[in-house]
């Protein structure tokens, strides 16, 4: 169970990651969409850590 969680987790933390990645890359990217993005993914990275 506890390996799927951290499967799962790391799953959502890539699919943020590109998310970023391509947000980032628009001509005029959401610079509040990017931040939000930004603050899930480093929630996710530290759930993954516990």
């Amino acid at each position: 169970m506890q390996n799927a969680h951290l499967t799962a987790l790391s799953t959502k933390h890539s699919m943020l990651d590109q998310r970023i990645a391509t947000e980032s890359q628009r001509p005029l990217p959401d610079q509040m969409l990017i931040a939000q993005l930004k603050k899930e993914k480093l929630r996710v990275k530290e759930a993954m850590a516990r």
